[in-house]
Order: C-alpha cells, then sequence, then structure tokens
C-alpha cells in the first residue's frame, strides 16, 4: 500500500509539472529581455557580466525532459486517481537518463548559495569595494485606488521590477544542461533598500519571496503593492482639475558613491505601457507617466532619486449634474422671484429659501476640498458669487418693502383728516340751516312790526317764502359743487402713487437690470476661468 501511495504522489507530481510546464513557462518570459538588457549594461562599470558574451544560442530554449512520448496523453487531459499507477509505470519503463548536473541544487551547490552564506547577504555584492552597483528601475501603474483630497494622499497599484548585478554569482549554462536562471528565496541574497520617499502608510501585504538569478550574475525582483503617499493637491479648477501625484525611488543609506539608479527614458513607450495595463481608474483617466532623476542631499551625502510623475484628469460629470447645475438653477429662481409682487411677505421667505439652499451646497462643498490650498478654488468663488448676489437681491426686496410700508402709513393720516373735515362740512350745513331758519323769522317778523306801527306799505307772506327756498337752493348747489370736487381730489390721488412707491418700483427696475447683467457677467469669468486658467 505504501508503494502505491508513493507512486500516486510521484504521478500527481508529473501531472503537475506537466500543467505549469515544469516550472518555466514564467522564467521563460523573464528571459524574453535578456538580450535588451544586456546591451543596457555593457558600458557600466562594476560587475563580472563582461567575462560572458552572451551568443545566440545562449537565449535558446533549454531542452525540457518532462515526461515520455509513450504516456498516454489522454489519462492527463482527464485525470483521475485509479490511472495513477498506470501513469507511473510508463514513467519508469521510459525513464530518460538525467544527469545530477541538470537539477536546479547543482547549481546551487556550485555557487554555494545558501541561508546561511554572508558573502551573500551581509553587504553589498561586490568584489571590491570601489565598484558601483547598477539597479535598474521600472515601475508600471495597473490601478488608481484613490484620491483624498481632504486628506491629499493618492493611493495606487504599482508593479516594481528591480534589476541589479551580484558580482559573486556566475556559472556556465553549458555545464548545466543549458539552466540560465534560477528562483532563489528572497532572504538568500543581497537586496536594495529601497524605499518610496512620498510613502505614508507601509503595504500590509507580504513582498514577493523569490528573485531570479541569471547565469551572468543578475538579480530580477518583481512585486506588486499599493501605495499610500503624499500628494499635493492643486484643486484650483475643481472639478475640471488636473492632478499630479509623484511616487519617488531612492536608497534609505547608500549613496551615489555606492549605488547608481537608472531607468528607462521614453516616456512616451512608459505611459503605453502603463495604459494598457492599468484596471481600473476611480474617479479618474489616467493621462500619462513621466520619468525624471535628481540628486538629493538628505543625510550630507548625494543619492540619486528616480521620480514617477502620474498625471491623472479628474472625471468632472457628476460634479456638473449633482453641484454646479443645482446652484444654477438656484440662481435662475431668484432671478423669477424678480417677478413676484412686492406688497406681500411671501417675496422674502422665497428668497431666503433659495439661499439658504445654497449655503447647504457650501457646506457639502467644504467636505470636499482641502483646507490648506493655497489659492481660493473657483468653484468656491462660484459658490460665493451667487451667494452674494442673493444676499444682495434680498437686501433690494426688504428696502423696497420697507418704502411701500412708508407710503402705506401716510396714507392713512388723509383718511383721518378727511373724516374730520367731512364732521365738520356737517356742523356748517347745520349751522347754515339755523341761520336761514332764523332769518326767515326775524324777516318775516320786521315786517309784521312795521305794519303794527301803522305803515302804509305790507310785504305779503309769499315773498318771504320765495327768498328763503331761493337760499336753500343755493346752498345745496354749493355743496354738490362741494362734493364734486372732492370726488376729483380723490380720483386724482388714486391715479397717481404715493411718493414712495414710485420710488421703489423704480428701484425694483433699475436692480432688476443691474441684477441680471452682472450675475450674466460673473457666470461668464468664472467659466472662462475654469477653462483657460493655469493651475
Amino acid at each position: 500500500m505504501l508503494t502505491d501511495l508513493t507512486a500516486m504522489r510521484f504521478a500527481g507530481l508529473c501531472f503537475l509539472l506537466l500543467l505549469t510546464g515544469g516550472s518555466t513557462s514564467e522564467l521563460q518570459q523573464q528571459t524574453d529581455d535578456g538580450p535588451e538588457s544586456v546591451q543596457s549594461f555593457e558600458e557600466m562599470p562594476g560587475g563580472n557580466f563582461s567575462e560572458l558574451e552572451p551568443s545566440g544560442d545562449f537565449w535558446d530554449e533549454p531542452e525540457l525532459h518532462l515526461m515520455p512520448n509513450s504516456v498516454d496523453m489522454s489519462f492527463m487531459e482527464n485525470p483521475d486517481p485509479e490511472h495513477f499507477p498506470q501513469i507511473f509505470e510508463h514513467i519508469r519503463e521510459n525513464e530518460p537518463n538525467i544527469s545530477e548536473e541538470c537539477s536546479f541544487q547543482a547549481v546551487l551547490n556550485h555557487l554555494k548559495l545558501t541561508k546561511s552564506s554572508n558573502k551573500y547577504i551581509m553587504s553589498r555584492p561586490v568584489k571590491h569595494h570601489n565598484h558601483l552597483t547598477w539597479i535598474l528601475l521600472e515601475m508600471k501603474i495597473y490601478s488608481i485606488l484613490d484620491v483624498r483630497e481632504t486628506d491629499q494622499t493618492f493611493i495606487s497599484y504599482i508593479w516594481v521590477y528591480l534589476r541589479w548585478d551580484n558580482e559573486h554569482i556566475w556559472w556556465d549554462p553549458n555545464q548545466f544542461c543549458g539552466i540560465d536562471h534560477i528562483l532563489v528565496p528572497t532572504q538568500y541574497l543581497w537586496m536594495p533598500d529601497l524605499t518610496i520617499e512620498e510613502m505614508t502608510e507601509q503595504d500590509k501585504a507580504s513582498p514577493s519571496p523569490y528573485f531570479n538569478i541569471r547565469s551572468y550574475g543578475w538579480v530580477e525582483f518583481r512585486n506588486d503593492q499599493v501605495v499610500i503617499s503624499s500628494c499635493k493637491m492643486r484643486v484650483y479648477k475643481f472639478p475640471f482639475d488636473v492632478q499630479s501625484c509623484n511616487i519617488s525611488f531612492k536608497s534609505i543609506m547608500h549613496s551615489d558613491e555606492e549605488i547608481k539608479l537608472f531607468y528607462h527614458k521614453n516616456n512616451t513607450e512608459i505611459t503605453e505601457r502603463s495604459r494598457e495595463s492599468i484596471q481600473t481608474q476611480y474617479e479618474w483617466v489616467f493621462v500619462n507617466m513621466t520619468v525624471t532623476s535628481k540628486t538629493v542631499k538628505h543625510f550630507g551625502f548625494n543619492q540619486t532619486m528616480i521620480v514617477y510623475t502620474i498625471n491623472m484628469q479628474r472625471r468632472s460629470v457628476l460634479y456638473i449634474a449633482n453641484f454646479l447645475l443645482p446652484i444654477l438653477f438656484f440662481l435662475c429662481l431668484d432671478f423669477a422671484s424678480l417677478l413676484m409682487s412686492d406688497t406681500g411677505g411671501d417675496k422674502i421667505g422665497f428668497k431666503i429659501t433659495v439661499l439658504l439652499a445654497v449655503t447647504v451646497m457650501q457646506l457639502i462643498l467644504n467636505d470636499i476640498l482641502p483646507s490648506s490650498s493655497d489659492k481660493i478654488p473657483l468653484i468656491a468663488v462660484y459658490c460665493i458669487g451667487i451667494f452674494g448676489l442673493m444676499l444682495l437681491s434680498l437686501l433690494e426686496t426688504i428696502l423696497v418693502m420697507h418704502l411701500i410700508d412708508k407710503d402705506a402709513s401716510q396714507d392713512n393720516e388723509p383718511t383721518k383728516n378727511q373724516s374730520l373735515n367731512e364732521g365738520n362740512e356737517s356742523n356748517q350745513n347745520n349751522s347754515r340751516r339755523c341761520f336761514l331758519g332764523t332769518m326767515k323769522q326775524s324777516g318775516c317778523a320786521s315786517v309784521n312790526n312795521k305794519s303794527a306801527d301803522g305803515t302804509p306799505s305790507e310785504v305779503p307772506n309769499s315773498q318771504c317764502t320765495e327768498v328763503s327756498l331761493t337760499l336753500e337752493k343755493l346752498s345745496d348747489e354749493l355743496g354738490e359743487i362741494r362734493e364734486t370736487l372732492a370726488l376729483l381730489s380723490c380720483g386724482k390721488e388714486d391715479q397717481k402713487p404715493s411718493y414712495w412707491t414710485g420710488v421703489a418700483q423704480k428701484i425694483n427696475k433699475a436692480f432688476a437690470i443691474f441684477y441680471v447683467i452682472t450675475a450674466t457677467l460673473f457666470l461668464l469669468t468664472i467659466f472662462t476661468m475654469w477653462y483657460f486658467a493655469d493651475e
């Protein structure tokens, strides 16, 4: 039973070798860039790669002894544990003669590479301390995960490729069945102490566990990581802004006299590679990526720093639909309030409601933009300008309503005076009637007295009656004329508005023209600055 179990394990191992291509498919992709990389290192000082000149046959694929042709591949396409013993028997019967020198362990034994080899891990891998260690660095961005304006941080997912020369590593592939590269754990070799200058939080994921070392001494390291880095946000043109965030690599302890960083300088090619590989971009559109180098002197010695700059543009459609347009609609509602009547309090209530709505939008904007901006963002100027125009419109409405109320209070005083005058006129009419009655009585009495004294002339009573009737008729006509004049004067007063009401109407017309022109010019200026202004 132990033999069957061993056979099944061996058959399973062979099956995995077949599926993975003998664990060499990934390594074969890494060798594709071998010749091009050799050309990059030809003129570099230091290292021992000049001892081996790669030829055309050097890069040919080694012959892989995976499984004899006599094995029925249909068993491997549909694996079944019952077939494992049969597969094992075929392999044992047709096992090729493979030398021990064709194993990876043989290469490791040749190099004397173990976990406790101080030569490989304790110091920089050079045979003379004056030799430089040249490090090729390439970075490719895979995702833009987040850009936090308030915290001014940039979160990205990147792949980093490092390649340097180890002068202690060299072997002849022809002596080891064409093995030209092997994978070793990262604990077995020295690694450059590179760090990202802008990183604010370490990646929690563990780094890649293997190095790929080549026969001529190159060591390759590929690693993917999530980088949370600081990035100074320029939000002056928000939400039509373009942000540029840097990811800078440099050594922690080594100076330029010990290690030298270099990179590919073709920014167009770097941008195209990143554009093809990028998966997610959050609310941003990847524009391009450039790479430069500079020398810094932070700790008393010069260090080379490679700076990758990621340029990205914000997708502004949602901000236009959810922020800019609603505020513009509130301004249009304030325009429409100019048509409302000034006599009631509804107009003031409407304007205050619209003003509060703009205030709420400003509070939302305050949570988005960073408080450390050097210049006031244009979107803040946009909100403050519209808020100021609406506030000015509200103050104008309050002034107009005050003038109208002032006129109304003055109109109440003539009404009281008119009622007093009417009372005086009624008293005068009564007095006039009493006077006429008295005159009639006195006239008639005087006539009668003369007759009693023996005066021959006698005035009849009919004449006295005619005089009194004429006086009464004249008095009534005078009263009618007075009433007609009073009605005419009241009609003229109704047709002509009061003084302060007329002033209020003129203010309304002038302010409406000023308000529309000012708001239009302000919006045109803001939109022009959004389009043409520099960050």
